[in-house]
């Protein structure tokens, strides 16, 4: 399902937009200068993309903070968590689809890189269950994943650009889309910098960081001269997700703002001397503290993982009792037989709609989920009823057997299924069907299409740790063909190709399955 994001106007005044889904495969590299309204662009991303995907901001100057109010991000405070609690908690972030805000105003530089680090790799090592889409919004990318050493010591650096590496080369694969931005691509480092296949550049003024802005878009150097006289906001595009050529862009206004914004003149206070001497010398009651106060790091760590794993942010406590108010509406009813069954049957209609998807087959289990839950919204029906596991099954089963909802024979081949490991269970069901249909044996290519791979070899490997737990048995043919058995089933299918092409509306099973159980 194609999401566009409207991040402003064309300088020939057409609307300005993000490909959602292409952004989510291909990253996006942000560079201007500070006062080019880069966290400007950041802030309109995250605004617009609130709805529709999940979002982690790391913000290394409390800037984003504010999203709180208006879009519900939970905002972790890094000073107030250890760093394994941090960790800990981005586990919480993923498994619980919550949006946050990452906020390491109170430490210093080198503390900063080592909770990134810890929250970075949190995300990063969640459970395969929960590689929901993410985009992962870094500001002062420069400070995480620095070019050269510099002031910290090498551990930390080591550490934080070890995770804003995995971000940026792995993490698509777990459904985490790096987006950072950088005041300077010279102190970025380049193999985090060269995994965005998406651009924004803004205004820049050293010739250095204009050369790199040009080699990345494609532009000869003598044209690198055009990124001094961009103006506040103004930012060339190019990239799969918003334009195949640079393209000027003027980014869009935003909802909410920053603690700090710009710096605006004033008149200074009209103080007579002496009295401004006895201000600064002379000490007042109380006096603020000099460093910020920081809560038991132990009770804080509990108090967010509490709230993470409600899936929202903890509510405020009950207000008084007024006895002239309204009285609360009452609770809304339960689900009536008749309307759980319209719901499901809405469930099958939406998941026809996903798998009607040429590149369903290989797109991973988090991102089928996710195109499920849009088109649920569309819809009109609740989809976070159906839970992932239990949209895992359905998904198994609905590709496996299409048309074979009531049969008795079909239903025992889906339990013996659900007894073996889930990464197994799509390869079953595809060759339960085909004996039970009486039909050739499905080829390499369609079992690699069933474990979401284009890879015969991997098909070929995934048969054989099969045959080797017992749960399948094959017996070669004449003219290079096969047959295979399922003996908890008692069947067999008719011999056939193992070399034979998919068909192109042949059944296919979940969408990357993953390493094999036992790595196999």
């Amino acid at each position: 399902m194609k999401v566009g994001i409207d991040m402003g106007r064309t300088t020939a005044g057409t609307p300005a937009t993000i490909d959602l889904e292409e952004l989510l495969a291909t990253r996006l590299l942000v560079q201007g200068n500070s006062g080019s309204g880069k966290s400007h662009l950041l802030r309109r991303l995250i605004e617009q993309s609130a709805a529709w995907v999940q979002q982690a901001v790391i913000d290394p100057e409390g800037d984003f903070v504010t999203l709180a109010e208006r879009f519900g991000h939970v905002v972790v405070e890094a000073d107030e968590h250890t760093e394994p609690a941090l960790q800990s908690i981005a586990a919480r972030v993923r498994q619980h689809r919550v949006s946050v805000v990452l906020n390491l105003e109170g430490l210093d530089t080198e503390m900063q890189m080592r909770a990134t680090a810890a929250f970075l790799g949190g995300l990063f090592d969640a459970d395969r269950d929960f590689w929901y889409p993410m985009l992962v919004v870094v500001d002062e990318a420069q400070l995480f994943a620095p070019s050269a050493a510099g002031e910290v010591s090498d551990e930390a650096r080591k550490v934080s650009l070890g995770a804003m590496t995995n971000l940026m080369c792995r993490g698509r694969k777990r459904g985490l889309a790096g987006v950072i931005a950088t005041q300077r691509l010279a102190k970025l480092a380049k193999n985090v910098a060269a995994e965005a296949s998406n651009f924004l550049m803004g205004r820049t003024f050293l010739d250095i960081d204009m050369a790199r802005a040009a080699d990345l878009l494609g532009m000869e150097r003598r044209q690198a001269e055009m990124f001094r006289d961009l103006e506040r906001g103004h930012f060339i595009a190019l990239g799969p997700a918003m334009s195949r050529r640079p393209l000027p862009v003027r980014i869009g206004e935003v909802e909410t703002q920053g603690r700090a914004g710009s710096p605006k003149l004033m008149p200074l206070p009209a103080t007579p001397v002496e009295d401004a001497r006895d201000l600064i010398f002379t000490a007042t009651e109380p006096e603020p503290p000099r460093y910020p106060v920081r809560r038991p790091s132990a009770s804080a760590s509990a108090d967010l993982m509490a709230r993470l794993a409600a899936g929202r942010a903890a509510p405020p406590p009950p207000a008084a009792v007024d006895e002239d108010a309204p009285p609360a509406p009452p609770p809304e009813p339960e689900e009536t037989p008749e309307q759980a069954a319209e719901r499901e049957a809405r469930y099958e209609a939406v998941l026809r709609e996903v798998l009607a998807d040429p590149e369903a087959p290989y797109r991973s289990l988090a991102v089928l989920y996710q195109d499920f839950l849009v088109r649920c919204r569309g819809h009109g029906v609740e989809g976070d009823r159906l839970a992932l596991p239990a949209f895992r099954r359905r998904l198994t089963a609905a590709r496996a057997g299409a048309g074979m909802t009531g049969d008795p024979a079909w239903e025992r081949a889906t339990a013996a299924a659900a007894a073996l490991e889930e990464d197994i269970q799509p390869v079953f069901l595809l060759l339960a069907r085909a004996a039970l249909d009486h039909a050739p044996c499905p080829s390499d290519p369609e079992v690699a299409r069933a474990c979401g791979s284009r890879s015969p070899g991997r098909a070929r490997r995934l048969l054989t740790y099969m045959e080797q737990r017992g749960h399948i048995v094959t017996r070669n043919g004449l003219g290079n063909t096969r047959s295979i058995a399922l003996p908890a089933l008692g069947w067999e299918t008719a011999l056939g190709d193992p070399n034979a092409e998919a068909p192109a509306d042949g059944p296919a099973g979940p969408a990357r399955a993953g390493d094999l159980p036992g790595g196999a």
